[in-house]
């Protein structure tokens, strides 16, 4: 059965006006089976340089019990050009990107754990076996600057669908791309969970800088790097304020993992975040629900219920005594610092500030925010 965003997007590629034919230099409209692993080729060939855009609907299924477990195209979709270029993921149902080498754009449905930027998979094919659904994508390269582009075709004649995709397909990307932010400073996000517009550099009570996150059906992972030897006396401290929690329930099951937390990640790959849950009892540790990331990432207990909601809460851990009792031997330095915010297995929305994130160990202290 062919969706409203397939309909408008094929009536628009039917009969495109004059001024969309003067600044789209291709445009295809792709389908992507969730259950086919990536790469799949549009047929469009673009320039080092040239700037495209996606327009995506669809949602990815992943379980055939549970029809409330999916995750849409800001989650699933990525792109790249090959051969060589690196892999890139709108953070909604459209983005906007230019290419970093010539050849063909493809793209392709991201399930479990990246390898490489490229778009090697670290996780095997098999994952994509149960999933079901997909996503249709709209792809087109344009011949001058993606905003004046967008803009042309906008004013010829946007495309329009029914209230399951946005009013315009070009407008909403063109005010997505005028309203657009960058991450807060030297904070990254993380690859394994993509680029997402959720975490911002803010001011707290005081005029200190935090960071603030925003997060509605959706989930990312901001990082930044550091070096710091983890020993018997090293220590996290922090201030956070969590305004709204993503989950009611409690967040060790894969159906309920949306949560906010701090993470030290270590020069063993793994990490070990500590949350704010909403219901289970401080100082409770489990290794991560979801499969690719279980024997990566393990969560801690920081503090939970619903009291402290909308306050700033000071924090310390000793994080040596914390990794020993929840993962073992403790490795021999942290590597980075993450900040995580997920809400997209419930579909809710989550509001937190972070604020004077120091590593100590009484003798070197690290401020980190």
């Amino acid at each position: 059965m062919r969706t409203a965003f397939v309909e408008a997007a094929s009536r628009w590629l039917a009969a495109p006006r004059p001024e969309a034919c003067a600044a789209v230099a291709s445009a295809r409209l792709v389908r992507l089976e969730a259950n086919q692993p990536p790469w799949h080729g549009t047929g469009i060939r673009v320039a080092a340089g040239q700037a495209y855009s996606l327009f995506a609907d669809g949602r990815v299924h992943w379980s055939s019990r549970d029809p409330t477990l999916y995750g849409g195209p800001r989650y699933h979709l990525w792109a790249r050009v090959s051969p060589g270029g690196r892999i890139v993921n709108p953070t909604c149902e459209s983005g906007t990107f230019v290419a970093d080498v010539a050849g063909e754009l493809e793209l392709g449905v991201y399930m479990g754990v990246w390898k490489d930027t490229f778009g090697d998979l670290a996780t095997p094919a098999s994952l994509y076996r149960r999933l079901t659904g997909g996503l249709d994508v709209l792809a087109l390269a344009w011949h001058g600057e993606p905003v004046a582009g967008l803009a042309a075709v906008d004013a010829a004649g946007a495309v329009h669908a029914p209230a399951v995709v946005p009013p315009s397909f070009f407008g909403a990307e063109l005010a997505r791309l005028r309203a657009a932010h960058a991450p807060p400073a030297q904070w990254s996000y993380l690859l394994d969970t993509g680029h997402a517009d959720i975490f911002a550099d803010a001011i707290g009570p005081t005029g200190e800088r935090t960071i603030a996150v925003h997060t509605h059906d959706d989930q990312g992972i901001v990082c930044t790097p550091v070096e710091f030897e983890l020993t018997p006396r090293t220590r996290l401290a922090w201030r956070w304020r969590v305004i709204e929690q993503p989950s009611a329930v409690a967040e060790n099951r894969s159906q309920t993992h949306d949560y906010v937390s701090i993470a030290t990640e270590f020069d063993n790959g793994r990490d070990l975040t500590w949350i704010w849950s909403s219901q289970l009892t401080p100082e409770t540790h489990f290794d991560c629900p979801v499969g690719a990331w279980t024997a990566r990432e393990t969560h801690w207990v920081a503090r939970s219920g619903t009291g402290d909601l909308g306050r700033w809460c000071t924090e310390e851990r000793n994080v040596h005594a914390d990794v020993l009792a929840s993962m073992g031997p403790p490795p021999a330095r942290i590597v980075r610092v993450w900040l995580i915010a997920v809400s997209s297995f419930q579909h809710g929305t989550a509001r937190a500030e972070f604020a004077d994130i120091v590593l100590d160990d009484g003798v070197h202290a690290v401020r980190v925010l």
